[in-house]
């Protein structure tokens, strides 16, 4: 049956390799994905293991519903220990590979030690390899995924690769796949590098048994319909996540020059509709019926021609408007380049900011600086950091690709004000000044701060009460500056992301984005069609509780407790200085903010420190989970 694909434990160490079922009982507690990543990860690893020491496991984690025909169900979860913050390593990749590998029989992978010369791992239909990869070191992430095609002469390959940034140890070096997709947050790809780890490949053409086939394809179907009656994937299907920009900067809601204003001023020209002089047409991932990115083609210019995918919203952020930069044509050479070299386009974005902003203030010194023009705008100086940072070029280029932690340390104390960043990974860049639900969301996030996690967009949108409390189950504010009831909200979307990331589908297919988008009703039928496992909405916001409460035990065994969930202080002292009235003249305050992280940790059941109680442990059957051995 579907829900009964393999694990493969790799040793790259050893070169041994040991094939096993997945536990039916972890498919009841976790699902799959994150979820079963999140149990492996907090049993595997004790604490204080050096994140890039072969005792780190990486795991990768296809959803419980990856392969089904709907809500873009092409996704997977790879998991380490961070070497970016120290605490829970986890980011989420579409695009074909993860069905792939489950068409080659195989959920989950976990990876531990270290191969002795650069290697990559050949999977298909039920044999693991380990194979030479000299011949892939040293090439960027779209000839490594071609090289590896041309060796095995199938073009049908999926593989998950690492660029120069991975090889390098760049601390937040992404995984990558096909033209755009990348699992970009806490530094994966530095962990495949680290295990000279360049690629995992594979092909499959093994079946998927679905139990209830007939069914689960009508209700699929279903799925796609709901989907692409809302606005919000009209939209996207037309603009991609640039429509999101329209909004947030109109009323105020981005911030730009790093953290000094929450507005681009004259930023018409990163308006969506720019992109219709690029744009050859739109694609998307596999099961996915909006196809929200663009492909474009940039055809002048020193860094043409370029054929590439997106942007997204994240990356017009963080080479636009945290940077100053007015130009789609600068959004899509950046966005080639970290494609290319396999960087987190948030985290190097954000970083470049903010040294922008040092080197305005005059606290980065001559040394630092390696000659280089760091004013606002400058878009030349940024292809030139994303390359320099990704091979650790220069005392400036090696000191960030150690992040922010690293990185004040070297700079000084002074820096640390005005580095937007909470357990050591960058914010998006939005502006979470007048939304305390979302401030909430990135100052608890178990990987940092992150808008991936828990963020309840559609706190945005004005809702009726009503609407809201049949939603989330309980009442609260419509006003997005309010307090009240945000924690329920902030804790009801963190379980549904654990839910989604753990059964494989794509999170702007769910209450995310869209109101009427598919929830936890919709995901247990779906559970039920496809596999016969039945898990009704009550026991999947628990197997939500469960992985995000073990995520948590991850980071207090690192040492991570209520004073890590906090926010830079800059939401606190400056006010938002510009924007429509409603946020307008606004920051966070800090006596409602620490009631609303009270009221979220009781949500939780955790106690006043944010760890969790032994009684919440009891309840969710994970009070003695005890280290185990591959």
């Amino acid at each position: 049956m579907v829900w009964n694909r393999k694990i493969a434990h790799i040793d790259l160490t050893s070169k041994s390799i040991n094939i096993k079922s997945v536990p039916k009982s972890l498919r009841k507690q976790f699902l799959g994905g994150r979820g079963i990543n999140m149990y492996y990860l907090y049993s595997l690893l004790p604490a204080g293991v050096n994140a890039l020491g072969p005792d780190n496991v990486l795991l990768i984690g296809t959803g419980l519903l990856t392969g089904i025909p709907a809500l873009g169900a092409g996704r997977c979860d790879i998991a380490a220990k961070s070497p970016l913050t120290g605490a829970i390593g986890d980011s989420n990749i579409g695009g074909f590979f993860a069905p792939e590998l489950r068409f080659a029989g195989f959920d989950h992978l976990i990876i531990t030690g270290k191969a002795t010369n650069p290697s990559y791992i050949w999977i298909t239909n039920g044999v693991v390899e380990i194979r030479d990869a000299i011949h892939l070191w040293g090439k960027d992430t779209f000839e490594t995924q071609n090289l590896i095609r041309s060796d095995h002469n199938d073009e049908q390959i999926k593989s998950l690769v690492i660029g120069e940034a991975g090889e390098n140890l760049v601390r937040y070096a992404n995984v990558r796949t096909g033209m755009k997709n990348a699992a970009g947050r806490t530094g994966m790809g530095c962990i495949m590098g680290s295990k000279n780890l360049k690629a995992i490949a594979t092909r499959g053409t093994l079946d998927l048994e679905f139990t209830f086939p007939d069914q689960l394809l009508d209700y699929c179907s279903d799925m796609n319909n709901m989907i692409t009656g809302s606005r919000w994937a009209r939209a996207q299907s037309k603009w991609g996540t640039l429509i999101i920009y329209s909004n947030t900067n109109t009323t105020g809601l981005i911030r730009t020059r790093n953290f000094q204003l929450n507005r681009l001023e004259n930023g018409e020209n990163l308006e969506p509709e720019v992109m219709d002089e690029y744009t050859i047409g739109m694609s998307g991932c596999y099961g996915c019926s909006v196809h929200c990115r663009h492909r474009y083609i940039l055809k002048e210019g020193p860094y043409a021609p370029i054929f590439g995918e997106g942007p997204e919203y994240t990356s017009l952020g963080a080479f636009g408007t945290m940077v100053d930069c007015k130009k789609m044509e600068t959004i899509l050479i950046a966005n080639h380049l970290v494609n290319k070299y396999g960087i987190d386009t948030l985290e190097i974005g954000g970083i470049i900011a903010w040294i922008m902003e040092l080197y305005e203030k005059n606290i980065l010194s001559e040394k630092m600086i390696d000659g280089l023009d760091l004013s606002w705008g400058n878009e030349e100086v940024i292809y030139e950091l994303i390359k320099r940072i990704s091979r650790r070029e220069g005392f400036l280029g090696n000191m960030l690709a150690d992040g922010f932690l690293h990185s004040i340390e070297k700079i000084g104390k002074q820096s640390e004000y005005y580095a937007m960043q909470i357990k050591g990974m960058s914010n998006l860049h939005s502006d979470e000044r007048p939304t305390p639900s979302l401030a909430l969301g990135i100052a608890t996030s178990t990987r940092g701060a992150d808008h991936l996690r828990s963020r309840p967009a559609i706190d945005l949108y004005g809702l009726p009460e009503e609407l809201l409390e049949e939603i989330y189950g309980a009442p609260m504010s419509s006003d997005y500056t309010s307090y009240e009831g945000k924690s329920h909200m902030v804790w009801w979307q963190e379980l549904l992301y654990a839910v989604t990331d753990s059964i494989g589908t794509c999170k702007f297919q769910t209450v995310f984005c869209a109101v009427h988008a598919p929830k936890f009703e919709e995901f247990s039928k779906l559970i039920d069609l496809a596999t016969g496992l039945k898990i009704s909405k009550p026991s999947l916001m628990e197997i939500g509780e469960r992985i995000v409460t073990i995520e948590r035990m991850f980071n207090n065994r690192e040492g991570f407790t209520r004073k890590d969930d906090k926010l830079p202080e800059r939401f606190f002292k400056e006010p938002t200085p510009l924007g429509f009235p409603i946020v307008k003249g606004k920051k966070i305050e800090k006596e409602k903010f620490t009631k609303m992280l009270d009221e979220y940790y009781h949500l939780h059941g955790w106690n006043i420190n944010g760890i969790p109680s032994k009684e919440t442990l009891r309840k969710l059957g994970i009070e003695n989970n005890q280290q185990i051995k591959v």
